[in-house]
């Protein structure tokens, strides 16, 4: 099979006909083999029903429907396990994302030897309130990511080879740094294409404002995972030394002064009239601690096995 297309959803009911059809139109055109898994991440309205109706009529659309609303992330998870195209093409419900696209990202992977391509909404149809933060997000993750010719990583059209799907986990809200998930993974060889946007044309985002601050949060957390997930002692048993070290240097200190007053007659001076004292017994207890954490996430695995287990109401094969 050449292509697999994977479209998370959630109450997109009015645009499914309308994007089942351009998509279909355009696989026809090109001559391309495919799928289309639409994952129903527990919609309110008739998106599934709407779902079976496509399949009656079309073989090649599939179908997942979640017992509930699990978000963006585990949508595209679930449809990545059940892709069986050469390239996955992953876009939208909300038809912002426009299928003609298709080929080209084909192309992309297929001739010039991307392991993902990443779409650029150079030109956007959204509120000012949206696209200055999204710019500050976009800047922020290429400086941490070390990506730097990507100018949209969370741009929900992206072309992928299949090994890459099956050899990452989006899980949370990490859809928005698959391309990092990507590199931390191995696979380095990463595009992007000027991709067209379009206004939407039914319902309303199902994005907030919030998902800039978890954004940036989930940043964080990739960055900490790929620095020191496979050795969290490099960092906790780092900042444990260094803690205790202060703490052994201020107990020296705090035993010179006691030495000192001894020395000139002062005997009844005690050593816990020294802020020294509470600075090297914190310093130690808080060294130790850091150490300790380091010692038990070398033993604990950070790979929980029903992270990614959702419960499924309904498939269509």
């Amino acid at each position: 099979m050449d292509i697999s297309v994977v479209v998370p959803l959630y109450n997109e009911a009015e645009s499914l006909p309308e994007l089942a059809a351009w998509i279909e139109r355009v696989m026809q055109e090109h001559g391309f083999t495919y799928e289309v898994i639409m994952v129903n991440d527990g919609s309110t309205d008739r998106s599934w029903q709407v779902i079976e109706q496509l399949h009656q009529q079309n073989p090649a659309i599939r179908g997942v429907c979640f017992r509930r609303n699990y978000g963006k992330s585990p949508a595209l998870n679930t449809g990545f396990q059940r892709t069986q195209g050469d390239v996955v093409i992953t876009m939208d419900a909300d038809l912002q994302d426009s299928p003609d696209e298709i080929p080209e990202l084909y192309r992309m992977i297929t001739e010039e030897g991307y392991d993902l391509v990443s779409g650029w909404k150079k030109k956007r149809y959204d509120p000012l309130s949206k696209t200055l933060p999204t710019k500050l997000f976009n800047a922020t993750a290429r400086r941490v990511s070390g990506i730097k010719n990507l100018h949209d990583f969370n741009c929900g059209l992206k072309a992928y080879r299949a090994e890459v799907v099956k050899h990452i986990e989006v899980y949370g809200d990490m859809h928005r740094y698959v391309p990092y998930l990507a590199k931390i993974a191995g696979f380095s060889k990463i595009g992007e294409k000027v991709v067209h946007h379009q206004a939407r044309k039914y319902g309303v985002s199902k994005f907030g404002l919030d998902r800039f601050v978890n954004g940036y949060l989930d940043l964080l957390t990739l960055w900490f995972q790929a620095k020191f997930g496979v050795k969290p002692m490099h960092f906790f048993g780092l900042l444990g030394s260094l803690m205790f070290v202060l703490g052994f240097i201020a107990v020296i200190v705090v035993g010179a002064l006691k030495l000192y007053n001894m020395h000139v007659g002062n005997h009844y001076t005690l050593v816990t009239n020294s802020p020294y004292f509470y600075l090297a017994l914190t310093a130690m207890i808080l060294g130790t601690q850091l150490f300790m954490t380091g010692f038990l996430g070398e033993l604990i695995t950070r790979n929980s096995p029903g992270r990614n287990h959702y419960e499924i109401s309904h498939e269509l094969p």
